[in-house]
């Protein structure tokens, strides 16, 4: 309690002086007009700049919220796009829907070997299962290959094994997707016959005729072709719109229908 004492009697000269300009700035304020508009301005200005900090801070910490509401929303609203038709004009309840959606985000990315695989979050406890389609929101990604009960491992399109049902949009003529590893931005589309005719910049997309992706799913543009003389199709290169360098969040997509598709296809081919 000493030292408080001392410490206001050494310093009594400048609390003194501080006191009586605060006395001075209230009253030059209370009695003029101008300096009041101005005083008030000013913490207005204050406070305006305090509140918006506080709301700037709150809303960084609520990113992560933010982010997984709206991939719950996207979620949703690629369910309901890949499942509707023209005719359809009832809401749909899950008993009518042909694709199941799930969200993951990827934990391990390759885009570099002749082979690449990404690993994601979600795995057989999450409902994830073996030949699920996987995409981003511009395009397609991969295909599941195998399955934990934690994650799951995607076979990406960047690997010399993938191979995907591709057609140019707004036509019928479809081709295969692969991938030569040449390039992490491009793969090629081939099996194109000779007699459609193509210009750069066309946008290709999944074909529909395999029961992993929906029809008319991104893939990418065409940048270049040429002709395969010898075979009478063309060689394609697509330029993928998907970087695949830079991935974080993904929806992965079930046909509900596929087995029974399989085991029809199945049965077909063994007569």
């Amino acid at each position: 309690m000493q030292r408080i004492i001392n410490f206001i009697l050494r310093n009594r000269n400048a609390f003194l002086y501080s006191f009586l300009a605060l006395i001075s700035l209230v009253m030059t304020v209370r009695s003029h007009s101008y300096h009041q508009s101005k005083f008030f301005n000013s913490s207005k200005w204050l406070s305006g700049s305090i509140y918006g900090t506080g709301a700037d801070i709150s809303s960084y910490f609520g990113l992560r919220e933010e982010n997984r509401r709206l991939l719950e929303e996207n979620m949703e609203l690629r369910r309901i796009l890949f499942n509707s038709t023209i005719d359809s004009v009832q809401p749909m309840d899950s008993t009518m829907m042909d694709f199941a959606v799930l969200s993951a985000k990827l934990v391990k990315n390759s885009f570099s070997s002749p082979r690449n695989y990404l690993t994601i979050n979600k795995g057989k406890k999450d409902g994830v299962k073996q030949d699920m389609g996987v995409i981003t929101t511009k395009g397609i990604l991969g295909i599941v290959e195998n399955v934990s009960n934690n994650y799951a491992t995607v076979q990406s399109v960047l690997n010399s094994k993938s191979n995907i049902n591709a057609k140019i949009k707004n036509t019928e003529y479809f081709g295969s997707l692969i991938w030569e590893g040449d390039d992490y931005t491009i793969a090629q589309l081939v099996d194109i016959p000779r007699l459609v005719p193509l210009v750069v910049g066309d946008t290709i997309v999944t074909g529909g005729m395999s029961s992993i992706f929906p029809e008319n799913i991104p893939i990418g543009t065409i940048k270049k072709y040429d002709l395969n003389a010898s075979r009478s199709f063309y060689n394609i290169d697509v330029e993928l719109f998907n970087d695949m360098a830079n991935i974080k969040n993904v929806y992965l997509i079930e046909n509900k229908n596929r087995e029974q598709i399989k085991e029809l296809e199945a049965t077909t081919t063994n007569e």
